[in-house]
């Protein structure tokens, strides 16, 4: 179960962040892997009794503490609670991947912008036949501990647009984000759950553009008076969305 934090928590909260798969308690012994104990020894040049945030996509951020870090990993002891669970709202993230490092920036700003899941597709214009989706995954959780997030949301597998249109949820709408509306207003896209579109590099092809209007659950977005790349149309879409509906709001 998640545990909230302290209110006057005796110590502020580390700096470094972690992400783990174990679950988190007080005074639990947490292993970490080879290449985590080599970030926190090595690239952060962090002593032996230094605070560690731990997360694990549950149980919301806590402390622990580095015990001695060897070459095959390092054990760190958690000590209590620094943040509560912090879910993003019920928002999914649909695109066709680009180029490698454009894709991973889209993954990336996918996570610190609060989407749920996230779903590359494959369209008939779609620049990448093949992903890697640990290496997607472990992007993923690298913003996650980058951006003070405690979640983490899945990257599934490239799956073929038909066949994602095929299996769609009927009660979550598909918000697409198409350039041939711009210039016109911009809609106010409906609250969770949902889920957004972006395309290609070149667009949808005639015939999936048409299988997308024609679906009950796909509304059609403008994201404003310019044509946008996809990467820019992924992180002003999110944006968009989370202003309007997502844990932007206030109050």
């Amino acid at each position: 179960m998640p545990v909230s934090a302290p209110e006057n928590a005796a110590a502020p909260r580390p700096k470094v962040r972690l992400y783990v798969e174990q679950a988190l308690s007080e005074g639990q012994q947490v292993e970490v892997t080879q290449d985590q104990a080599h970030y926190l020894s090595n690239v952060m040049r962090l002593p032996e009794g230094t605070p560690v945030a731990l997360f694990n996509g549950r149980d919301g951020e806590w402390r622990g503490v580095m015990g001695r870090m060897a070459k095959r990993g390092g054990v760190l002891t958690v000590e209590g609670p620094t943040a509560p669970q912090l879910d993003p709202p019920d928002l999914w993230l649909v695109f066709a991947p680009i180029k490698k490092a454009r894709t991973d920036f889209i993954v990336e700003k996918a996570v610190e912008m609060g989407a749920a899941r996230i779903l590359p597709v494959q369209t008939e214009f779609t620049n990448s036949e093949r992903i890697r989706r640990d290496r997607l995954q472990a992007h993923a959780i690298e913003a996650a501990e980058q951006s003070g997030g405690t979640f983490v949301p899945e990257v599934a597998e490239l799956t073929r647009l038909d066949r994602l249109l095929a299996d769609w949820p009927a009660d979550r709408l598909l918000w697409w984000a198409d350039e041939s509306l711009v210039g016109e207003d911009i809609a106010d896209p409906a609250p969770a759950p949902a889920a957004i579109l972006i395309g290609p590099e070149g667009g949808f092809s005639p015939a999936e553009r048409a299988r997308l209007k024609a679906l009950p659950f796909v509304r059609r977005l403008s994201l404003g008076p310019r044509i946008l790349r996809a990467d820019t149309a992924a992180v002003a879409a999110l944006a968009l969305w989370q202003t309007r509906h997502g844990d932007w709001v206030a109050g």
